[in-house]
């Protein structure tokens, strides 16, 4: 059902930055708005805000009985068929609204070939809306807090069984499908993105994506899934031992949790993002692993597994309550490993609340 609170938020974020209007594709900024969920295809869809609070959906018919249901009766929607195709809805929207000539902001779901096409018909000029539409989702109420704390204790209880699984002579792909299966049977609604199980050299691959490997006796594995519920993302990460693990593999473990600990006991309202990352750089830097430490300590989530805000050096972005993001520094050395242990917090004004509480000792297998 459409918010008219967040209708009026995006509204105001418009005016503040002096735009006539803007458009959204399918995506989170529209099921945060509508809950519409974000299934795009080849057919053009789009939600026009104009910051005169008056709005309007184009849709093609084969969506129209549940867009007309989420945004209600009063809702002003263009119609258009897979034989008519939109740019008669393009003029019909032009003609009622006078677009033509408005600065207009364009978010992530509207694909660079629809906007070319609606150019031709709505002459405007169109800008990058990612500021305002990462503000607008940027900070969580109470509501979305439960919800995503749900999420990250079906993660926290799927952690506990899939440790029980794990054993030399099974595969990456026998692991990944079993964690699908616990975050379902756990309550989620479904997967907030496909599970990441990296073992062996795989590890030092901090987005790993393949799942043949054997696990094997000395082996690590690095696990980071979730799920959604009630729409929001929860998203965690340990590192696991199959048998003891080397001095060396011990020492970075305890280097990646401890900066993993200390980040996010720099959390509290007031503070930038960047401030954070350091905190955890420079734990692994001065323990003389800073050129692995190749990715950002953390992103935003919600509606969206990544989103604002970035957790990364040269972010100058002032952390407020309400804001929720992972905090997951890693140290990955090609050839050898790679490890680490990821939490979601929300900042909650001198400190923050953790969305994760599964075990983050080192845990062998």
């Amino acid at each position: 059902m459409l918010s008219k609170a967040k209708l009026n938020h995006l509204k105001e974020l418009l005016i503040e930055n002096d735009l006539d209007g803007c458009v959204m594709g399918p995506s989170h900024d529209v099921e945060y708005l509508a809950g519409i969920k974000p299934f795009a295809d080849e057919r053009f869809r789009g939600f026009f805000l104009l910051s005169d609070g008056r709005w309007f959906f184009i849709c093609p018919e084969l969506y129209y009985e549940d867009v007309r249901q989420a945004l209600g009766q009063e809702a002003h929607i263009y119609i258009w068929s897979d034989t008519t195709g939109v740019m008669g809805a393009f003029e019909r929207a032009e003609h009622d609204y006078k677009l033509q000539g408005k600065t207009i902001a364009v978010n992530d779901g509207i694909r660079a070939i629809d906007l070319i096409d609606m150019q031709r018909v709505i002459n405007g000029e169109y800008v990058n809306g990612s500021d305002i539409f990462e503000e607008l989702r940027l900070t969580k109420d109470e509501e979305e807090a439960r919800y995503m704390a749900k999420a990250g204790e079906i993660a926290d209880k799927t952690f506990e069984e899939i440790v029980k699984f794990i054993k030399p002579g099974i595969s990456e792909r026998q692991i990944t499908n079993r964690i699908k299966e616990l975050l379902i049977e756990l309550g989620g609604e479904e997967l907030s993105f496909n599970p990441i199980v990296a073992s062996g050299l795989n590890s030092s691959k901090p987005h790993y994506n393949d799942d043949k490997r054997i696990i094997e006796e000395q082996d690590l594995v690095v696990l980071d899934f979730g799920c959604r519920y009630k729409g929001y993302c929860s998203d965690t990460s340990r590192t696991v031992f199959i048998g003891e693990p080397t001095e060396e593999q011990k020492k970075v473990y305890e280097i990646c949790l401890r900066a993993t600990t200390e980040a996010k006991k720099a959390v509290r309202e007031g503070i930038a993002a960047e401030e954070v990352d350091k905190v955890a750089r420079d734990i692994i830097t001065q323990e003389g692993y800073g050129e692995y430490f190749i990715c950002r300590t953390g992103h935003g989530i919600g509606l969206a597994v990544h989103e604002a805000p970035f957790i990364k050096a040269g972010n100058k972005q002032i952390l407020r309550s309400g804001m929720c993001f992972s905090i997951e520094p890693g140290i990955y050395i090609p050839g050898k490993f790679g490890m680490r242990v990821e939490d979601i917090i929300m900042v909650d004004g001198d400190g923050s609340r953790s969305f994760n509480n599964s075990n983050r000792e080192m845990i062998i297998i």
